[in-house]
């Protein structure tokens, strides 16, 4: 049965002298593996289609077991996203998380819109350090996570001053400070941010100026969920550590100093 699928490239690797097994995150029927044949010759007309980040139309072929593609059609190559290494390094790590947190086999709409929307933003130049702290909140319940930010998790108040709590799983409001003596308070700034990242679809926020130090701030609170409380410590993140050690690499962004 053949099927026409939109997707993204998570990833592709070599089967063979000339073949390639991709996986796609597709809309229609979420994380799928298909058998290229012969995408790895230059000449073949699977070779473009097949590069990670890559979003297009792909047919393929299905019974039972992994499917064959027979052909694609780009909407998107990510040209920016794939020449540029900062963008690179990013939209690695998105697509390595959403690769680890998707299962195969059943329809990831949410996923492929949040997969989407931060690729396409990297492509159109916003801040992909930003683009990425979306991403690491929004797919925070896949998992299993589900911090509680829109109250305080212990008494439900929605005012006052609040602080993260790992061990309550979410916010705090001063009443409640004494339940964890290891809070990290935050500043209105800070806790309007990790709402919005949490909650707010990324094609609906402007370009985001934010000081390094704040970027910083709340993904060291993200990064500490994933790594201690889910135990998922990613292969791209090594690189992206790297780059953050050499500031000069990193874009900087005009309004920095205004956050």
């Amino acid at each position: 049965m053949l099927h026409k699928w939109e997707g993204i490239v998570l990833k592709s690797r070599s089967y063979g002298e000339s073949n390639k097994i991709v996986t796609l995150l597709t809309r229609e029927a979420g994380k799928v593996a298909v058998m290229a044949r012969g995408a790895k010759k230059p000449t073949s007309r699977l070779a473009g289609i097949t590069q990670t980040f890559m979003h297009g139309m792909f047919v393929c072929q299905r019974t039972s077991g992994m499917g064959t593609l027979q052909q694609g059609e780009h909407i998107n190559s990510m040209r920016h996203v794939q020449t540029d290494i900062i963008a690179t390094a990013y939209a690695s790590y998105i697509v390595e998380l959403i690769d680890r947190l998707v299962e195969e086999g059943k329809s990831e709409p949410y996923a492929f819109e949040v997969l989407l929307q931060a690729l396409t933003a990297i492509e159109e130049g916003y801040d992909p350090e930003a683009i990425t702290l979306f991403v690491d909140w929004k797919m925070l319940p896949y998992t299993g996570v589900q911090p509680i930010l829109h109250a305080c998790a212990s008494c439900g108040s929605v005012d006052g001053e609040f602080a993260f709590s790992f061990s309550q799983g979410g916010f705090l409001c001063h009443r409640c400070f004494h339940l964890d003596p290891y809070i990290i308070r935050l500043s209105p700034k800070q806790l309007k941010l990790i709402r919005m990242f949490y909650m707010v679809s990324i094609d609906q926020v402007g370009k985001l100026d934010l000081k390094r130090d704040t970027k910083r701030f709340i993904k060291n609170i993200v990064t500490t969920i994933y790594e201690e409380q889910t135990g998922m410590r990613l292969k791209s993140r090594s690189f992206i550590d790297q780059l953050e050690r050499t500031p000069e690499l990193l874009p900087r962004n005009k309004n920095e100093s205004t956050d």
